[in-house]
C-alpha cells in the first residue's frame, strides 16, 4: 500500500513537470526569432534588412557591414554636429 502511493504520487509528480516543460517549450520556442524582433523594436533599435537566402554566414556578414556602415555614418553625423556647434 505504501509502495502503492509512492508510485502514484511519482507519476503525478512527473506529469506535472512534463506539463510545465512542455508549456515552456511551446511558449519560447516560436518567439526565439521574433521575441528579437520584439525586444528590438521596444527599443527603439531597426534591425538590418538582409536577404532572406543565402547562408547564415552571409546573412552575418550583411549584418556586420550594415552595423559598421550605421557606426560610421553616425560619427560622421557627430562630428558635423560638433563642427556646426563650434563654428557658432
Amino acid at each position: 500500500m505504501k509502495s502503492m502511493f509512492g508510485v502514484v504520487s511519482l507519476l503525478i509528480a512527473l506529469a506535472i513537470v512534463g506539463f510545465l516543460a512542455a508549456r515552456q517549450l511551446k511558449t519560447a520556442a516560436p518567439s526565439a526569432s521574433s521575441g528579437a524582433t520584439a525586444a528590438a523594436a521596444t527599443a527603439g533599435v531597426a534591425l538590418p534588412d538582409i536577404a532572406a537566402s543565402g547562408t547564415v554566414r552571409e546573412q552575418s556578414q550583411q549584418i556586420q557591414q550594415k552595423v559598421k556602415d550605421d557606426v560610421a555614418k553616425a560619427l560622421q553625423e557627430g562630428a558635423a554636429a560638433r563642427k556646426d556647434a563650434s563654428d557658432q
